[in-house]
């Protein structure tokens, strides 16, 4: 069974920093054959792929968090990172992680966790 837990969300001032982190569990989900990415979904949008590293460590990132954002893995620790800074209070939402397309478009999951909440306050 695959588990996907997501943790470092919490109400932080614009400008602020926040540092999150996934950890994949299930003898079938191991984060170093794939891509991993970042999303996150605010209030009456659809969720979006906001970061994205590979298998040999090429990021991608969307244009809305380009240069704040760090997206990095832990493959002994089966753990993905987003280092976040200059959060901005459009950076609200709830942020989850899961494989991901370097392109940042949709794609199906069959699963994905209860995700943490980021809060930027202006």
């Amino acid at each position: 069974q695959v588990q996907l837990v997501e943790s470092g969300g919490g109400v932080v001032q614009a400008g602020g920093s926040l540092r999150l982190s996934c950890v994949a569990s299930g003898s079938t989900f191991r984060i170093n054959v794939m891509n991993m990415g970042w999303y996150r979904q605010a209030p009456g949008k659809q969720r979006e792929a906001v970061a994205v590293i590979t298998t040999g460590g090429l990021t991608n990132y969307a244009n809305s968090v380009n240069g704040r954002f760090t997206i990095s893995r832990d493959n002994a620790k089966n753990t993905v990172y987003l280092q976040m800074t200059s959060l901005k209070p459009e950076d609200t939402a709830v942020y989850y992680c899961n494989t991901a397309r370097w392109t940042l478009t949709a794609e199906s999951h069959d699963y994905w966790g209860q995700g943490t909440q980021v809060t930027v306050s202006s």
